[in-house]
């Protein structure tokens, strides 16, 4: 027993504060504890073999499921439920492609913006315009990349509030960190890597809820508003980078059961 109980409980602790440790099923965890604290060196080897299988299985696949969608209806999502957002003097496939299930959006901070004379800044986005609701509870569940360099960016939002304000959530990368608008950090250290991003809305709860890769990391209250939808992609904000992308893969809408 080279590596020693304490061996064992320093990386029990190391895989609790990482995301992957968080996605499995609570019975392996309550597997991992028991088999570390157990006397026999039986128990104990156990307890290492199945820490290294699932951190190969997360490596391998990506992170073990959960039950967020518990509760939930899928909805039917393709090109049908979504319009682009995008500089409105360029074609789409300057700013949007879709290959192996991917989306891609990007855009330049220089870029027009939606339409001839809006104020807003450069943007291109998937606007579901296909699931507008004003009541329920929502969700919006998508793989999400960023690349290196991109920031000042929102890639995610519910749209529709009371005014002034005019989205519920927007969800921003400020260097290489994620952040519910530019006050609070949602999860830090996000580029070049590919994390689950889910975002449950109650409307009548008056409440949004944030999760990455299957754990709760942001909760908010909501900010009113009779319609809303999501959007996803790039949309440029305060202090944006030159050129800004994100990409998207397995987006699914889901709506709560009555």
């Amino acid at each position: 027993m080279a590596l020693g109980r304490h061996g064992v409980a320093t990386i029990l602790n190391q895989a609790h504060d990482s995301l992957w440790f968080y996605s499995l099923k609570p019975f392996i965890f309550k597997i991992f504890v028991k088999w570390s604290l157990a006397e026999s060196s039986l128990g104990f080897h156990l307890c290492i073999l199945f820490i290294f299988l699932f951190m190969h299985v997360i490596v391998t696949h990506g992170e073990l499921t959960n039950d967020l969608a518990l509760g939930f209806t899928r909805l039917p999502f393709n090109s049908n439920y979504y319009i682009n957002h995008k500089p409105y003097n360029l074609p789409l496939e300057e700013r949007y492609s879709f290959i192996n299930e991917v989306h891609k959006l990007w855009v330049f901070s220089t870029d027009e913006p939606l339409s001839r004379g809006s104020p807003t800044l450069p943007r291109s986005e998937l606007f579901i315009n296909g699931y507008m609701y004003s009541t329920g509870i929502w969700q919006f569940e998508a793989h999400v990349f960023v690349p290196h360099g991109t920031t000042g960016v929102s890639v995610m939002q519910v749209f529709g509030s009371d005014p002034p304000h005019t989205t519920t959530l927007m969800i921003r990368v400020y260097d290489g960190n994620l952040y519910y608008y530019k006050r609070n950090v949602i999860f830090r250290n996000i580029y070049n890597k590919w994390f689950r991003l889910n975002v449950i809305h109650d409307v009548e709860g008056n409440n949004v809820k944030v999760y990455i890769n299957g754990v709760l990391r942001f909760k908010a209250n909501g900010r009113g508003g009779t319609t809303h939808y999501f959007k996803c992609g790039v949309y440029a904000q305060d202090r944006a980078s030159f050129y800004m992308e994100s990409r998207l893969k397995n987006i699914k809408i889901f709506k709560k059961c009555n």
